[in-house]
């Protein structure tokens, strides 16, 4: 069935007879009943009377409908596939966490910002779901903002718009009160603000403040309101909420150490949506999170793969009954919650005949390993590698969660400090010794490590002229590293970070600093450590790793899961014939699931996007990591690279240098990835400056 919802439109209005749909169409329908009707009867396969009823029109209607779509052009055999996902994504939202209606946004090629289709996408619910008399809450926020902008709705009476929290000094463009009023405009609304600020210095004022008649009476109009817009915000640092400076008078570690997963109205929750209590609970002037679950209709939008476990706990709260987002955030919120029959869907699988045989006698359920107590893989493991590379690193203590380099620290050279979760071997122990990591923080399997460690290393690779920290973009690396910064100030050690983000599928573009870092670590630690190993200034070393993460792209496809050494079974799900295409390195979700393809068409897909965003130029060089995510072997990373030579060399690009084979994996994930440095004559100096570690030999 194709679905093509202008042609209704164009070729004549919908009729507006007393048969016509009483009930509102679901937002993901748009505005068009012959999109639903069609909707209904092939793809839910509802009969025509069911159609009738769930539509509120005759049963003669449907029929009608179903005619004229056929006749128009509307239906045919297939449903083109973005809006064919972003239904049954938006479809399965509402029926998993029981929301009134959801408005999911089609994946796209990046052309337009995340933000921009969001705001479209909310302006266009707003159009149906705002009726005059309404009170709408508004809560601030970059999201919101862009909603108020694009929406323009005429002929609505007595509409008022209640800022939901106090307001800011701040200068940024999407302030409580400038998003209030932008709503208020939209609509030509009363305009209610709340006249006091959103975080004031101590309870004491807080109390007072509500006391006052003016605000008092402000808040009961607050409580009065039947429908909110509100955003949702990560934790991650680079969050709207962060960077705002909205919070900065606190720290947030102290509720990253309370597992918040993300914030909901200035209010923050945990990961099944309980809240978060800290610091601020009794400084905040705005809407509570009781208050706003009692407003009737609560529309949050929200997008960015970075936002799915806070999106998560938003639902798992109760706080949305309306959610607007993209399909990859909504598919990987799905998946967060084990719902992978969307999948399924997607791909058009035969249904399974009842009566079909069962299993083999041989099906197994766990995957073998070499192991001993599960529990102690990891330090089993690092005594081993201890054992192996002797000749390059030494434990700090005797924990082996901290290992130096036997050559690198030393006296008036920057220090760099590097880290993350084991599972993702030779990452990262492999890349400490001389010309590059001074020193190396060892997490558990997939989990950063914790802030002891990390000061430890700082300890050992300090020189006396700084230490450069660099680790990938997670949510536990920033907070245990940054605490560890703290400590390390205060024993007078300088430290710089810098955070990885070359994972293209991770965030769109426009949220480059939302990325995750992933195998093109490879290629910025050994940018970082020769600058620090030249005797580069801290600063300089900074800047030379700074510019090495934004010059590099890698985007990786799994065809297969990876299994953790305590369950051994696979963390996550793929199908016989599927692909992810975009996977993270501990099985986040990519950016979109799609039947098996040949090596050629899958290496095209990831060189496209990469291209897209690099935007080479003939005679431009590049560094190339063609990287096994485990359990995929050298031969298949061959045919890999062969197509990334063929791609790049007829675009005129030169390979400076290349590397194939197991730099950064996932435990036993069947997939690659591919990473491309863009270089100019800085970053080739120092891809080529000489290094010796045990899984990273640069020669003189």
């Amino acid at each position: 069935m194709t679905v093509k919802t202008s042609s209704a439109r164009k070729n004549g209005s919908v009729r507006n007879s007393a048969d016509d749909a009483s009930e509102p169409i679901p937002l993901r329908f748009g505005d068009d009943p012959y999109v639903w009707a069609c909707w209904l009867y092939y793809e839910d396969g509802m009969t025509q009377g069911d159609i009738a009823d769930t539509m509120g029109i005759s049963r003669a209607t449907v029929n009608s409908y179903l005619a004229d779509a056929r006749a128009r052009g509307i239906v045919n055999i297939s449903i083109e596939p973005s809006r064919l996902s972003s239904l049954m994504i938006a479809q399965e939202l509402k029926r998993h966490f029981g929301l009134q209606d959801c408005l999911v946004v089609p994946s796209d090629d990046n052309s337009r910002p995340l933000i921009d289709r969001l705001g479209r996408a909310g302006a266009q619910a707003l159009q149906r779901l705002l009726k005059s008399g309404d009170k709408l809450a508004v809560v601030w926020g970059r999201t919101v903002m862009a909603v108020g902008e694009q929406t323009s709705i005429s002929g609505l009476q007595d509409v008022t718009v209640v800022q939901a929290t106090g307001g800011t000094s701040a200068t940024f463009a999407y302030t409580p009160e400038l998003c209030a009023a932008a709503f208020a405009d939209a609509v030509d609304a009363r305009l209610i603000n709340i006249a006091a600020p959103a975080i004031v210095s101590a309870p004491e004022v807080r109390n007072i403040l509500l006391r006052e008649p003016l605000i008092e009476t402000q808040f009961e109009a607050l409580s009065r309101a039947n429908k909110v817009i509100f955003g949702i915000a990560s934790m991650r640092p680079n969050s709207t909420i962060h960077t705002s400076g909205f919070f900065e008078s606190v720290s947030l570690q102290q509720y990253l150490a309370k597992d918040a997963a993300g914030i909901v109205a200035g209010r923050f929750i945990d990961g099944q949506g309980r809240p978060v209590a800290g610091p601020l609970d009794d400084r905040t002037i705005g809407i509570s999170l009781d208050m706003l679950k009692k407003i009737g209709l609560r529309i949050a939008v929200a997008g960015g793969f970075d936002k799915v476990p806070a999106i998560l706990a938003a639902l798992r709260g109760g706080y949305v009954n309306v959610l607007i987002t993209d399909a990859a955030t909504g598919r990987g919120i799905l998946h967060a919650d084990g719902v992978t029959e969307v999948d399924q869907k997607l791909l058009q699988r035969p249904k399974v005949e009842t009566g079909a045989s069962p299993p083999a006698t041989g099906f197994r359920t766990h995957i073998k390993k070499f192991l001993n107590n599960p529990d102690e893989v990891v330090e089993e493991m690092l005594y081993g590698a201890v054992k192996a590379h002797a000749a390059y690193l030494e434990p700090v203590d005797s924990s082996r969660r901290a290992l130096v380099a036997r050559t690198g620290p030393r006296a008036g050279k920057v220090g760099l400090v590097i880290g993350g979760g084991t599972g993702h071997e030779p990452a990262f122990f492999g890349y400490v010794g001389k010309g590059l990591a001074d020193a190396v923080a060892v997490g558990n399997i997939f989990s950063s490590p914790p802030p002891g460690p990390i000061l430890q290393c700082t300890r050992a690779a300090s020189g006396g002229e700084g230490v450069l920290f660099v680790y990938g973009n997670y949510a536990g690396d920033v907070m245990n590293f940054e605490m560890a910064a703290e400590m390390a100030a205060e024993e007078n050690i300088a430290v710089r970070t810098v955070v990885t983000t070359d994972d293209i599928a991770s965030s769109p573009l426009e949220d480059r600093e939302g990325r995750r870092g992933v195998a093109g670590n490879f290629f910025i630690f050994k940018v970082a450590g020769a600058a620090c190993d030249r005797g580069l200034s801290l600063v300089a070393c900074e800047t030379a790793t700074r510019k090495a993460n934004a010059r590099t792209f890698t985007m990786g496809v799994a065809l297969e899961p990876c299994s953790l050494p305590q369950t051994r079974r696979h963390n996550f799900e793929i199908g016989p014939d599927d692909i992810e295409i975009g996977m993270g390195i501990h099985g986040e979700p990519g950016v979109i699931r799609e039947k098996m393809m040949t090596a050629d068409e899958i290496t095209d897909r990831v060189m496209d996007r990469i291209f897209a965003e690099m935007k080479p130029a003939s005679g431009d060089r590049v560094a190339v990591l063609v990287n096994s995510f485990g359990a995929t072997p050298l031969m298949e990373l061959y045919i890999l690279f062969r197509r990334v030579e063929q791609r790049l060399s007829a675009k005129g690009i030169a390979i400076e240098a290349n590397w194939v084979g197991h730099y950064c994996t996932s435990l036993d994930m069947v997939g690659a990835s591919i990473s491309i440095l863009h270089l100019d004559q800085e970053l080739t100096e120092l891809l080529h400056h000489p290094c010796d570690t045990a899984f990273l030999r640069v020669a003189n």
